[in-house]
C-alpha cells in the first residue's frame, strides 16, 4: 500500500532552504535570540557572557553547523569581535559564512551586506541572524524572518539591553497572527522555543 503525504511536515522543513530559494529568491532565515526571562540579552553595560548555560551554547553550535551563513550587524563586531565558529568535537569545520550587516570593513574573512534585502544576493539556502538587537529588529521590520529561535534563561536582569527595538508595529492588533509555535524542550535549565512565520495568506 501506498502511503501519501507521510511526513510532509518532516520534508517541508528539511527543504526550506531550498524552497526559500526558489520561491522567495532569498535564503531562508532563522533569527535566533537568547534572551533572560524579561526579553534582555545583555547588562545595560553591554556584558552578556554568559546569559545562557552550557547546554543551551551547545545546542546553539548545533544549529550554526547546520546552516550556511550567519550574521550579526556591524555594532556587535566592532563590540565583540565574535569569532561565529562551530565549537563543537569533530564539527569544527562545518563553521558557516560570516556575513557582518552595516557599514564598514568586514574582518578579514567575512562578507559585508548594507541592508537585511541585500541577502537575496547570497548565494545559499540557509541564514542565521544572531544579534545585536539593531539587527534583529530590521529583519522584523522587513519581513525576512522565517523562524524565530528562542533560548530563555531563568534570570532576570532588568535595566538591561532589550533584544529588540522598533519593529515597525503601528497597532498591537498587528502583533498577532504573525508566529505560529513550532517546538519547545529544556536544555539544561533553559527554554529552548521555535516559531515559525505564519504567511500572509494564513494570517
Amino acid at each position: 500500500m501506498v502511503e501519501r503525504d507521510a511526513m510532509t511536515a518532516e520534508a517541508r522543513a528539511g527543504l526550506a532552504g531550498f524552497i526559500s530559494r526558489i520561491i522567495k529568491g532569498r535564503p531562508h532565515v532563522t533569527l535566533k535570540l537568547a534572551t533572560s526571562l524579561d526579553g534582555c540579552i545583555a547588562m545595560a553595560d553591554g556584558s552578556s557572557r554568559w546569559i545562557t548555560g552550557d547546554a543551551a551554547r551547545a545546542h546553539a553550535h548545533l544549529e550554526r553547523a547546520r546552516c550556511d551563513a550567519i550574521m550579526v550587524g556591524a555594532g556587535t563586531v566592532r563590540a565583540d569581535t565574535p569569532r561565529l565558529d562551530v565549537r563543537l568535537p569533530g564539527l569544527e569545520a562545518r563553521t558557516p559564512r560570516r556575513i557582518m550587516l552595516g557599514s564598514g570593513d568586514a574582518p578579514a574573512g567575512w562578507e559585508a551586506l548594507r541592508t537585511p534585502q541585500d541577502i537575496a544576493s547570497l548565494d545559499c539556502n540557509s541564514l542565521i541572524v544572531e544579534g545585536g538587537a539593531q539587527t534583529a529588529s530590521a529583519f522584523l521590520r522587513a519581513g525576512l524572518v522565517d523562524r524565530l529561535m528562542l533560548y530563555r534563561a531563568p534570570i532576570l536582569i532588568g535595566g538591561g539591553k532589550p533584544c529588540l527595538g522598533d519593529i515597525g508595529l503601528t497597532d498591537l492588533t498587528e502583533a498577532h497572527g504573525q508566529w505560529r509555535f513550532a517546538d519547545t524542550r529544556m536544555l539544561g535549565n533553559n527554554r529552548f522555543e521555535v516559531y515559525e512565520a505564519i504567511p500572509c495568506s494564513q494570517a
